[in-house]
């Protein structure tokens, strides 16, 4: 088990996410801004929130479409990142047949746009058209997380775990609301839980479905490599540790300060590899 302490923590003013239908995660501004200054939510009523008509880049969705063609053009647009056109397409196709998947593949597109009470709206109609789908519960949790909402953001991931234990990015997320509460223990093992999962999860895109998130700040990125590069090497894998310790003393964490006196390590303080990084002296790379 790893240290009370060595738990990173994720934040969604720069989330990376991925979605239930395998969006590639897009970080937003750290990677997006800090949520000190909140964008404004845009107005909108009977479910519809508007766009300025130049992030339009495509016609307007046919009467005559069917949902399922609605929402595949829709999935191909925000695929694009053509954001508003896919939202346009998913209302059209939600009107003609709601559904509990495209509200939340609409909610993940005003997400990207930082629409956040929007999506928080589209995430909660999912959920009440359906109960049992779990990547519903896993966004809105993010959304609760965005407005440091801990707690609840917990029991929304907690209710997604609970309907896909399988699923490691709700596992991580919820290691990351573990970590805002400063329940360290449990963060650390919902973290190791998800990369029981997926191993890969950290060093790629989830390939299952919900948002998987990212620090915010610098120095929590730092942290939370070190923390992985001790997975890592609890592990045995010294590739991949060596690449997280790398990271971490590039956004300045002090790894020499902790890395001789920990066990998880003691296996990759003897990679020749390890010993020419530190002795490198790398510099901290600025924000």
């Amino acid at each position: 088990m790893l240290g009370s302490r060595t738990v990173a923590l994720f934040a969604v003013s720069a989330l990376a996410v991925s979605l239930s239908a395998g969006q590639t995660p897009v970080r937003m501004s750290a990677q997006e801004p800090s949520h000190a200054s909140p964008p404004q939510t845009p107005q909108h009523s009977n479910d519809v929130a508007t766009a300025p008509d130049q992030l339009r880049h495509v016609p307007p969705p046919a009467a005559d479409a069917t949902p399922a063609d609605l929402e595949t053009k829709a999935d191909e647009l925000r695929s694009e990142k053509s954001y508003p056109d896919a939202i346009d397409y998913y209302r059209a196709a939600i009107k003609k047949q709601p559904s509990a998947e495209r509200y939340t593949k609409m909610g993940f597109a005003e997400l990207q746009m930082l629409h956040y009470d929007v999506a928080k709206h589209d995430f909660e109609k999912a959920i009440k058209l359906d109960p049992a789908y779990a990547v519903a519960y896993n966004d809105l949790g993010v959304i609760l997380y965005v407005k440091k909402n801990y707690s609840k953001a917990i029991k929304r991931y907690q209710d997604a775990i609970r309907l896909e234990e399988e699923t490691a990015s709700f596992h991580s997320n919820l290691g990351t609301a573990y970590f805002a509460r400063n329940e360290y223990d449990k963060a650390s093992q919902q973290y190791l839980r998800a990369m029981e999962i997926e191993p890969d999860i950290f060093t790629r895109p989830s390939s299952h479905g919900g948002f998987n998130m990212h620090m915010a700040n610098k120095e929590d990125r730092a942290h939370y490599s070190y923390v992985i590069a001790k997975m890592f090497a609890a592990k045995g894998d010294n590739d991949r540790c060596l690449l997280y310790l790398r990271r971490a003393i590039e956004d300045g964490y002090p790894v020499a300060r902790d890395i001789y006196k920990e066990t998880e390590f003691s296996n990759i303080r003897k990679d020749p590899r390890f010993q020419e990084m530190m002795a490198a002296k790398i510099v901290s790379i600025p924000n």
